[in-house]
């Protein structure tokens, strides 16, 4: 029996880049962010609703959006989630930068998780923690992730970056501690997603791990240019081969 297959989640800033990655026919998830705002930037609601409305019927594509790196602020998240999916996203993710442990991330967690499923309970909500932790002045422990996610109702637990200085996941978490953090997911009933920088030379390591998703926007963008850089269908299409 094939072993499940690595889904790919691409993170445009504009229509024309959510174009390109409609039009790979390679991804999975159109993830609306703006990376002038930060590892998890959030973009406006209108841009949101314009990619949702840019996706034929019937693609398998869905709308993830992200809500920023956000503070210790439940009810701020609580709200910008909401907004999110009502604006049309399919996938909401949280990036828990301001929370300094686990008990202030579930309260932060538990917040957007009511908010969005009182909502509509189909929309999936992300916790994402920062593989670079020690780096900040806060921010849980990115293997506590999965406990998080999972006490606050979440439907995935994600691992990223949060400083973007050409550093990747792999530069402060090992295979074995990616294994351990997606047992943890799997253990809980969870999709567990990586992100943060990776290369094509990580592919083999992503591989050994076999998360259920991966997060890019460097390594699909002309020059490996996360911010300068524009993303081109071709370079989504050739990460979906060699990860398939």
């Amino acid at each position: 029996m094939d072993s499940p297959r690595i889904k790919l989640l691409v993170s445009p800033r504009n229509i024309e880049e959510a174009l390109e990655v409609i039009n790979s026919n390679s991804a999975d998830y159109l993830d609306c962010k703006n990376p002038a705002e930060g590892s998890l930037g959030a973009n406006s609601p209108s841009m949101i609703r314009d990619m949702k409305e840019i996706i034929p019927k019937g693609n398998r594509i869905k709308l993830s959006a992200t809500i920023g790196d956000f503070p210790n602020l439940p009810g701020s998240a609580a709200l910008a989630a909401l907004g999110a999916a009502y604006s049309g996203a399919d996938i909401v993710k949280v990036g828990l930068m301001g929370p300094k442990n686990k008990e202030d991330s579930i309260a932060l967690m538990s917040s957007v998780v009511k908010a969005v499923k009182d909502y509509d309970e189909d929309v999936m909500v992300v916790a994402a923690g920062y593989a670079d932790q020690e780096r900040l002045e806060s921010s849980p422990s990115p293997l506590d992730i999965p406990e998080i996610a999972a006490k606050s109702g979440c439907d995935v637990a994600m691992v990223d970056t949060a400083i973007k200085d050409g550093k990747s996941l792999f530069d402060f978490l090992d295979v074995v501690s990616l294994v351990e953090f997606k047992n943890k997911g799997k253990e809980n009933n969870l999709l567990v997603a990586l992100a943060g920088n990776l290369q094509l030379e990580d592919i083999e390591k992503i591989k050994e791990i076999k998360p259920d998703i991966i997060g890019v926007r460097s390594i699909v963008c002309t020059n490996g240019d996360r911010n300068n850089g524009i993303i081109k269908k071709e370079l989504i299409q050739k990460l979906a081969k060699i990860i398939d």
